[in-house]
């Protein structure tokens, strides 16, 4: 055939307008479908100019970083994973030094109220805090984000009179969620290596932090927040002395007015002298501690008193909530939150520009290493140099600094180095995206490859299978484009939706031409080839887009999907229908006019076609310098092949496109074992060669033969013996069945039925058969979403809630010592408490610790391997002089685990074991992203949980106690995970006024309360304003008056009369427990109880065995709810049931619209069930594939040094949202190739007009031979081109293997939908013709 279609004869000179139309064709072009066609195959040009600029635009648009000179760039929107958060607003109130009881009753619950009244609102969380009170208010996901800030804004500038404190100001939040967290970063004092050095206090830091960077970076565009955290707020610090106060007769509302009037700048507007115009100013802001030293308070016989009589005054560090540690080490640091909607990758790029911008101007110091030289020896360098001396310990830095610039360094004293503040990173969301987009890049480029080589030996025809090569980039890059005009951005999900629609997209290409390459086969020389291809690409036409209109609408339940789910496959939906909508695309206007030109005939003129084979040969190197070596290679020796192809002797032409496929096979499969290294780059180029040689040689070489020899009369045996050959696909049916629901529940009418005859059902259910295969099939577990494995973790344990922050900083210290001591552990920054943002409402004995791993092989930014020279006989890599690794294209990947470490869990388990720090609880394994999801959705730290509502946070925490220690007894549930939140635990010291106490001295609570306020706590009276930074003032009593517990009764409060009564005179003083933090949904109190499975198992199966569990407790009465008491179980398990449940109804309503599609194609309700058939089939082999993974035997063996279960990642895969597309973009494929051969069945049947059953036999074997090839290169490429993906271990690749097996594992089985479809057809047409049963593809007399 190939040979045939390649020495075509010369095309006819006629133009297109002077040759006669065939009648067929004619008629066929008058139609939308036909017109198209024909209007491409004879206006070629514009067509090669819409695909030229469909190239640069979609090279434009793209979402992976690829270098296009000087073109512009606007990829689409990138990030990791979708923001599945919910839609919700913030509310923030600081209310200093209030209890969260006070902030709860007074602006938690007024403002929960308040806002439940707002349109679209779904619920409203209430989070209660020392000083400040945080609310997430949740909208329904059509509220559109910005309208709901506008209705929050609304209500909170209506609210009436009273409804909150006095001074007390609510604010909306940034319009961002806590996903938006792209980055966190330290400042630390760096040398001019970038080596840390120290040398600035946390102090220093934070006020370069606060006034400086974070404005800096705010500025960057896209950012809504900078945070702060960490280090200490300075602050002026006025401590008083009442002994003093009461010498002097100075009260407290005479400091607070002194202070006040003592830091105000005025202006005197203008005035002109000497014709020029000066504007006043008086000047009176607080600049330094001595200015409010010389603060008057009153004048005493005309002597004035100041505040340095009563008291003294220092800078020091205010009140803090929140601090950071890095690797034992306290640190300063902040958080980038990205505005929502905004493209996060393109938002970490600018803050990273605008770091590189700021950074020039942070300050400088010089740092001396004292334990290296004496303060004598540095003070006569300064000498020598004509500085200025030390003063203590700490030089004048401006001039030092200078002096050290200006000499080489190799001229610096070893004692000596210069440390700049410095903006690092340490948690940055670009690696996660770079690492996942380079798998999904590797797994498309994989693809592509495979797809290449099973066209070209299948198709045995290199110039079609180079056009379908070719043409699906093309595809992709509109893809691009389609994703870029609707708004979808990139992530792992929406990509992955391109990745498993390969194989339909091929397959489009493959009809198209094979159906070509037939017709040219079959035409008269003497017709035109442009007629010829146009009967062929309409022929197929219309069960091409029938086939695509059938996948679009399977994916129908995911357009439905609402809330987590929706976000998250939504964007799969959509790129999947772009990328079959681009094939159809370009298999109807492209593919015919370039076959036309490729396969249509030859040129006449022998100098025309010399210079058009140069030319052919000109953009084979110019492709193979600027895109690809090797595709420029295969281009290249085309050209010269046809050159030279008159010079050869004709037996050897013959053999001429045999040896070229041959030589496009070996060169694309070298590149394909280079790119994917699936044993492992260990192993050495030739045997990773081999594997990829034997796997693809091996499946299609048993294809060819399958096609060849072994399809025809397999197929007359099936038809000679339908009943016994249906019962093979009913058995795989019942398989795929149990591997879903399980043996017992799919037979469960067995014992039922048996006991209706006197056999018992525990006899049957008991029986070794019956226990032997509910053991062997026991169903797949079911989960929400399989987790993106980040590479990093974040840690989240809990200390006692009475700990202080002193306390709990010890304890985050000592764990990140032991964390960072694990080899395999990048680096470890951790926080206690909260940074300064409304987005983090985290209590002080809560720890968040990011821990950042290092990949298992050292890799580039874009998580592929890099490699090192290495010494074979020594078998150690070589280092330079510096010990760092020597870069070698040709070494050895860098392995950075230690040998019995095999995966991030390992990771986590040496995590656990170091963390397991006394006074501290566990935690559930977090990581970054997933954790600011859950967090989002539930209000949790974890996966999953259980809120627990109730009248009183002491009922609440009883019961949820009770609760944890069930949910510990549960064999599913990992016990030492499971965390009731203690809330009633914080120590309070209360001070209960005496209203009898205090009438007798004439006080009022507000005079009591006003002394308690500031001797304790201390007031804030004022801010500085020196220059850009502001810093407050604080008055209080002094130190020693309030350090302990028993002084605190003596303070003295100053009655009317004069007299100086202690406060224990006044109240009593009371210990007792109370909360640290009160949580609310809805106005109603919540406390949670955090859990975690063991692994294994599934999050849906174990929180219905602990529901099953606590609801045997509640009917044996071992659990007593008490009155007001109700639990619920909430996490990713309810968007799981949420989605199962639209699932249920709406596949069964995509199912219906699919075979309302197939009826219209067919007409036929007999037809549309048979391609129906097809698809069951392929489904129960993605059931089976998936139960195979969870078995311990599948694929536990060796081959060429590699054991296959570790190089597929076998394990359990749970039934999640994941699972359930992949089976969508099965259905996809499996309708496709339905959808073909049904048509092809109608066509033969309708020409050859069956007599009788022999003649219908013939008639299906006839059309499945015709199908046969196209169907095994499209169930061919769909296999291999997935191969690589369930081999792939980057980033993003935790989502893909899942989506991929329900496809691989259905084409694994589809070649006996190869005989199904027939036989079930051939089968409705005898029994046709044995009832009578007109129809129109019978012969008359049938």
């Amino acid at each position: 055939m190939s040979q045939s279609s390649d020495n075509t004869l010369a095309s006819k000179t006629e133009s297109d307008s002077q040759h006669v139309v065939a009648p067929d064709v004619d008629a066929n072009r008058r139609s939308l479908l036909g017109g198209i066609i024909w209007f491409c195959i004879h206006n070629k040009l514009i067509v090669a100019l819409l695909v030229a600029a469909t190239v640069g635009w979609g090279v434009m648009v793209a979402p992976f970083d690829w270098k296009i000179g000087d073109l512009p760039r606007n990829p689409v929107p990138v990030d990791a994973i979708p923001d599945i958060g919910e839609n919700q607003q913030i509310v923030f109130t600081e209310w200093m030094g209030r209890s969260p009881q006070d902030i709860e009753d007074q602006i938690g619950y007024p403002l929960t109220v308040a806002l439940l009244g707002l349109p679209e609102v779904k619920t409203i969380r209430s989070y209660s805090i020392f000083g400040f009170s945080t609310i997430y208010i949740i909208f329904n996901e059509e509220a559109e984000f910005y309208w709901s800030r506008s209705r929050v804004l609304e209500k909170l500038n209506s609210l009436p009179a009273g409804t909150l404190p006095e001074g007390v100001q609510p604010a909306l939040g940034p319009d961002a969620t806590a996903l938006g967290q792209i980055m966190w970063y330290t400042l630390e004092g760096l040398d001019p290596d970038g080596n840390p050095t120290g040398g600035w206090d946390p102090n220093e830091l934070r006020t370069y932090q606060d006034w400086y960077v974070r404005y800096a970076i705010t500025a960057a565009e896209g950012v809504s927040e900078v945070a702060s955290i960490g280090g200490f707020v300075q602050e002026y610090q006025i401590d008083v002395d009442p002994d003093a106060m009461r010498a002097a007769d100075v009260t407290l509302s005479d400091v607070y007015m002194a202070v006040r009037m003592s830091n105000v700048d005025v202006g005197a507007r203008t005035i002109e002298l000497n014709k020029a115009e000066y504007i006043v100013r008086g000047l009176g802001f607080i600049e330094q501690v001595e200015d409010l030293e010389k603060t008057v308070l009153k004048v005493s016989d005309n002597v004035p008193i100041t505040v340095k009589d009563i008291g003294t005054v220092r800078l020091g560090p205010a009140l803090r909530r929140g601090a950071l540690d890095k690797a034992g080490s306290e640190a300063v640091g902040g958080v980038v939150t990205v505005r929502y909607g905004y493209n996060p990758l393109q938002a970490i790029k600018n803050v990273k520009k605008k770091i590189q911008e700021v950074s020039v101007g942070l300050p400088t110091k010089v740092v001396i290493d004292y334990t290296q030289v004496a303060p004598e020896q540095v003070q006569a360098y300064a000498e020598r140099n004509e500085l200025p001396p030390t003063e203590g310990m700490e030089p004048i830095h401006d001039r030092w600094v200078a002096h050290l610039r200006n000499l080489p360094r190799e001229q610096w004293p070893n004692w000596i180095t210069t440390s700049q503040i410095g903006i690092v990173p340490f948690y940055d969301r670009t690696g996660v995206i770079y690492e996942t987009l380079g798998t999904l890049n590797t797994a498309l480029t994989e693809e592509i490859l495979v797809t290449i080589i099973v066209i070209i030996v299948m198709v045995l025809h290199l110039r079609s299978s180079m056009l379908i090569s070719v043409l699906l980039p093309i595809a992709v890059l509109m893809c691009f484009i389609a994703m870029k005009t609707f708004g979808v951005d990139a992530n792992i999900v929406a990509l992955s939706g391109i990745a498993i629609a390969i194989g339909t997209m091929v397959d489009m290409g493959i009809i198209l031409c094979e159906n070509i390459l037939k017709h040219l086969d079959e035409a008269d020389p003497d017709e035109n080839r442009a007629d010829v291809i146009f009967r062929a690409a309409h022929e197929v036409a219309s069960a091409v887009l029938t086939a695509v209109s059938t996948t679009v609408i399977s994916f129908l339940p995911v357009f439905t999907m609402v809330a987590a789910e929706g976000k998250l496959f939504r964007p799969l939906a959509f790129t999947k229908t772009f990328a079959l909508i681009a094939s159809v695309i370009v298999a109807l206007t492209i593919i015919p006019p370039a076959a036309h030109v490729l396969m249509g005939g030859r040129v006449k003129s022998g100098v025309l076609r010399r210079y058009m084979m140069i030319a052919l040969i000109a953009a084979g190197i110019l492709l193979a310098v600027l895109v690809s070596w090797w595709a420029g290679a295969i281009i290249a020796g085309l050209g010269v092949y046809k050159l030279l192809e008159e010079r050869i002797p004709k037996k050897y032409q013959e053999m001429g496109p045999m040896i070229a496929n041959a030589i496009a096979v070996l060169v694309v499969a070298f590149i394909l074992a280079e790119h994917w290294l699936p044993l492992g780059p260990e192993k050495g180029m030739i045997r990773n060669l081999l594997f990829v040689g034997i796997l693809i040689g091996g499946l299609l070489g048993f294809f060819t033969i399958f096609q060849r020899y072994l399809y025809e009369p397999i197929l007359r045996w099936c038809l000679g013996h339908k009943l016994f050959f249906l019962s093979i696909p009913t058995i795989f049916l019942l398989l795929g069945l149990c591997a879903w629901q399980g043996f017992d529940r799919v037979f469960t009418f067995v014992p039922k039925a048996a006991s209706h005859v006197g056999v018992s059902e525990e006899t049957i259910r008991q029986s070794k058969p019956w226990t032997l295969a509910t053991d062997a099939l026991p169903g797949l577990g079911k989960e929400f979403m399989p987790p993106l494995d980040e590479g990093s973790f974040l840690y989240m344990p809990t200390t006692m809630p009475h700990a202080s922050i002193g306390e709990a900083m010890d304890v985050l210290q000592l764990q990140n010592k032991f964390l960072i001591s694990i080899p395999e552990v990048d680096s470890v920054v951790g926080k206690i408490g909260r940074a300064e943002s409304p987005l983090d409402p985290a209590p002080i004995s809560m720890i968040e610790t990011f821990i950042t791993y290092k990949s298992e092989y050292k890799t580039d930014q874009n998580g592929n391997r890099l490699r090192f020279r290495y010494d074979e006989e020594s078998e150690e890599f070589i280092r330079d002089e510096q010990g760092e690794l020597i870069e070698n294209p040709h070494g050895r990947p860098f392995r950075q685990w230690r040998d019995e470490i095999k995966s991030p869990n390992d990771i986590w388990q040496k995590i656990t074991e170091a963390a397991d720090i006394p006074g501290t609880t566990s935690a559930p394994k977090l990581q970054p992203i997933a954790a600011r999801i859950v967090m989002l959705q539930s209000g949790m730290r974890a996966p999953m949980g259980m809120k627990v509502k109730g009248p009183d946070l002491e009922t609440i925490e009883r019961v949820s106690l009770q609760i944890e220690g069930f949910l510990k007894q549960v064999p599913t549930v990992e016990a030492p995970a499971v965390i009731a939140d203690r809330i009633v635990g914080k120590p309070y010291l209360e001070i209960d006024i005496d209203r009898d106490a205090i009438k007798r001295y004439g006080l009022q609570i507000r005079d009591v309360q006003d002394v308690i306020e500031v001797a304790i706590g201390g007031k804030r009276i004022t801010t500085t304003v020196e220059g850009r930074e502001r810093y407050p003032v604080r008055v209080r009593y002094y130190r020693e008056l309030r350090d302990e517990a028993e002084s605190l009764g003596r303070i003295l409060v100053p009655t009317p009369m004069g007299q100086h009564i202690p406060i224990e005179q006044l109240a009593e003083i009371k210990y007792l427990r109370g909360p640290q933090v009160i949580k609310s949904e809805d106005t109603f109190l919540v406390g949670y109880v955090l859990f975690d499975m063991k692994p294994g198992n599934a999050e849906v199966d174990v929180v219905e065995d602990a529901q099953a569990f606590l609801q045997e407790k509640i009917d044996s009465g071992e659990l007593v709810l008490p009155a007001g008491v109700s639990y619920t179980f909430a996490g990713n398990y309810e968007n799981q049931i949420r989605s199962q449940k639209t699932l249920m109804i709406v596949l069964p309503l995509a199912l219906g619209l699919i075979f309302l599609i197939l009826y219209m194609q067919f007409k036929s309700v007999i037809t549309s069930s048979l391609v129906f058939s097809g698809i069951m089939v392929a489904w129960s082999g993605g059931f089976i594939m998936l139960w195979l993974y969870g078995t311990d035997w599948f694929l536990n063996f060796d081959f060429l040094g590699t054991n296959m279960r570790q190089l597929f990642q076998v394990h359990t895969i749970n039934l999640s949202v994941a699972v359930w597309v992949g089976f969508l973009a099965l259905f996809g494929i499996a309708t496709d190739d339905g959808v073909v051969i049904a048509s092809y069945l109608d066509e033969s049947f309708r020409k050859d007009k069956i007599t009788d059953a022999k003649h219908a036999r013939e008639a299906t074997v006839t059309a499945g031979m015709r199908r046969c090839r196209p169907c095994l290169m499209t169930t061919a490429t769909t296999i291999l081109a997935l191969i690589p993906v369930l081999t792939s271990t980057g980033r993003g690749s935790d989502i893909m293997v899942p989506m991929a097996i329900p496809s691989f594992g259905g084409m694994v089985i589809a070649i006996m939908t190869m005989f199904v479809v027939p036989v079930l057809y051939c089968a409705a047409m005898e029994w046709k013709l044995k009832l009578g049963i007109k129809d129109e593809k019978f012969a008359e007399n049938a």
